[in-house]
């Protein structure tokens, strides 16, 4: 499973977190950016916990990330060919520039220039033809490049890539954006390789690392000297270093972190927006309960979301329109906001002679903060539209091997919050590999396929609109809400990005104010 499904938040120790935070308090609240702290400074290190297990620790660029830790430490030290934008879904990065084909079938990738890596190499289109390949050659490299064969990625020139999508792909230039990262060709010690990053490593133990600033960064000027990273496995074990100075960022930390640290003069609140998705899944498939659209339907009309979000999430979050992809420009915000009508509900239950006689299980895991909280105030809710649900707690691995992609109602999460398109490709087409519902609307399918294929802007956002409609009348997601993400940092810490999902990882524009 890759880092994009189980990020690892960590649910336990929210009390202690709490008291912990609240001993210390304040009178003012610090939640700003740090805009008086004046232009950025060159100079420091900057000391980040992130969230993970020894357990799954890797150093592998091209393995499984399912710890932030390590994805962290892998994007200070690599690049991708591009990255998320604050004003586009894609921005440039190792790839300077790109330009498809008439088809959109075949995508020309240009190497920025001055692109080094840490030993001094220059970067060559054979460096990205032999990363690319050795990505799409691991489990997981079909869903990572869907639709691009080894074959299909070669060289034309010493700057130029060329990707060749099997069909239309207006949106290939995207799948480049989060592991596409870049070691010298025929690398054999990947874990030793050296990358293209904006910092290089100084020495890794244990799940932590110390990375110094590259001064040949081709993507322009970094401030920090180093930035340390040390992994933990709970917010409250980040907490309690952040409190105690020895940490001076605690990435991702919670809402309940965030609510508690309100009044802390000494700590400042950064939020991303939009940052996690959060859905209910309803199986479709024929002989679930919730096969018929109208029960599906009854039970979005059944929720509160406004008090899902101020209750689970402590109002850090925004409420949702059972449509994934809320950080798409293209999101169809038109679309008429759903909210609570339990006489509605009950009608649709009753013409789908919905059994209401029957308790219905909602499987659910501790994995992140609020997931197991959201099931159970779900549960609570439906009950007034006479729907009965046992929620059914259970072990993170036996939850992803036993429930996710068979279960008939169970909680979901998505920590990057990305096009409408990338969620319909990864979780909703018919044959994609991660159809949390499974999910099999023709008309959806034949709409995404003609909007990936589609390359006037106006054509293609009225295709994207159908798309959306669709996925609110039809799928299988009941998406009551978006998490803001959380990150908890001293005074002196600026410059931090606020870009949701895996722009967060973005720290090369951080600086310290001290």
């Amino acid at each position: 499973m890759d880092w994009s499904r189980r990020q690892l938040f960590q649910a336990g120790g929210g009390i202690g977190l709490a008291l912990l935070l609240a001993a210390c308090g304040g009178n003012d609240t610090g939640t700003g950016p740090g805009e008086d702290a004046g232009p950025p400074r060159k100079g420091g290190t900057l000391r980040v916990g992130a969230l993970g297990r020894p357990g799954a620790i890797t150093r592998d660029p091209h393995g499984t990330q399912a710890n932030e830790s390590d994805y962290l430490i892998l994007s200070l030290r690599y690049d991708t060919l591009t990255v998320p934008g604050e004003k586009t879904i894609t921005a440039p990065r190792l790839a300077s520039a790109w330009q498809g084909s008439e088809d959109l079938r075949t995508w020309r990738f240009t190497i920025a220039p001055g692109a080094k890596f840490h030993d001094g190499r220059p970067v060559t289109s054979a460096d990205v033809v032999y990363s690319l390949r050795r990505l799409r050659n691991t489990p997981s490299g079909a869903s990572r490049l869907p639709g691009i064969r080894p074959e299909g990625i070669t060289a034309d020139g010493p700057n130029t890539v060329v990707l060749v999508s099997d069909y239309p792909n207006a949106e290939l230039p995207q799948l480049t954006r989060l592991t596409t990262f870049v070691v010298p060709d025929g690398t054999t010690d990947i874990e030793n390789a050296p990358g293209t990053g904006p910092f290089k490593l100084d020495w890794f133990r244990g799940g932590n690392a110390r990375l110094v600033r590259n001064d040949d960064w081709y993507g322009g000027e970094v401030y920090l000297d180093a930035i340390e990273v040390s992994i933990f496995e709970s917010p409250q074990a980040m907490a309690t270093a952040l409190l105690s100075g020895q940490i001076d960022l605690a990435s991702n930390v919670g809402a309940v972190a965030a609510r508690t640290a309100q009044g802390r003069k000494d700590i400042r609140i950064v939020r991303r927006s939009d940052d996690m998705a959060m859905p209910i899944v309803m199986r479709t498939a024929e002989g679930s309960p919730f096969a018929d659209a109208r029960v599906r339907e009854a039970l979005r009309l059944a929720v509160d979301r406004e008090a899902m979000v101020t209750q689970v999430l402590s109002g850090y979050g925004t409420v949702g329109n059972d449509i994934l992809g809320t950080g798409d420009p293209e999101y169809a915000r038109d679309i008429p906001q759903r909210t609570r009508d339990l006489a509605k509900a009950k009608d649709l239950l009753a013409q789908a002679k919905f059994d209401t006689g029957k308790t219905y299980r909602l499987h659910t895991t501790e994995d992140i903060a609020g997931l197991a909280e959201s099931a159970t105030l779900f549960a609570t809710q439906v009950r007034d539209a006479g729907v009965k649900i046992e929620v059914v707690k259970q072990e993170s691995g036996a939850f992803w091997d036993d429930t996710w992609l068979k279960g008939e109602l169970y909680t979901t999460y998505w920590g990057t919050n990305d096009s409408v398109l990338f969620f319909a490709s990864k979780t909703m087409v018919s044959d994609s590999g991660q159809n949390e519902a499974g999910w099999r609307d023709p008309e959806f399918d034949a709409t995404y396929k003609t909007a990936v294929a589609t390359a006037d802007p106006a054509a293609r956002t009225e295709l994207l609109r159908k798309l959306q409609r669709i996925e609110y009348d039809r799928s299988g997601y009941l998406l009551w809400g978006m998490a803001d993400g959380i990150d908890l940092a001293g005074t002196a810490v600026q410059g931090l990005p606020k870009l949701p999902g895996y722009g967060r990882v973005q720290l090369e524009g951080a600086w310290l104010s001290r």
